[in-house]
């Protein structure tokens, strides 16, 4: 039984990497920094919006950080996103941005002023030694 065990797992360990390799999959880091004292709120509109609306256009949320050391500890969120290829990402975004729940979300959320200073968005590509693919 343990041989066939391994043989199972060796096998499904094997096209996993193979399917991973083949994968057009693409994962975006973006880091936002937010205008001074208002990082809870953008954590706030995240929490009770946006990430619904990421799942709703094609976007996988994979997880969303708070810089532990300051200064990014005051102003900063990082989160990671997948999607199944960067073409799908563009086309994601496009449907993201023209949603009408974004675009009242975001107007009600910027009543006092954009929340957001800056955005960097960096797509990446996992490496054969990632166990994230």
């Amino acid at each position: 039984m343990f041989g066939l065990g391994m043989a199972a797992g060796g096998y499904i360990q094997f096209a996993g990497v193979a399917e991973a390799q083949s994968s057009n999959r693409a994962f975006e880091l973006r880091t936002y920094t937010a205008h001074p004292g208002r990082l809870e709120e953008l954590h706030a509109r995240f929490a009770d919006h946006t990430v619904q609306l990421f799942e709703r256009h094609g976007m996988t949320n994979v997880g969303y950080f708070r810089p532990q050391d300051s200064p990014l500890a005051d102003n900063t969120l990082i989160y990671l996103l997948a999607h199944d290829s960067r073409e799908a990402a563009e086309a994601s975004w496009a449907g993201f941005r023209a949603d009408p729940d974004w675009t009242r979300v975001a107007e009600e959320t910027r009543r006092n002023g954009r929340l957001v200073e800056n955005v960097d968005s960096v797509f990446l590509d996992p490496t054969d030694y990632s166990h994230m693919k």
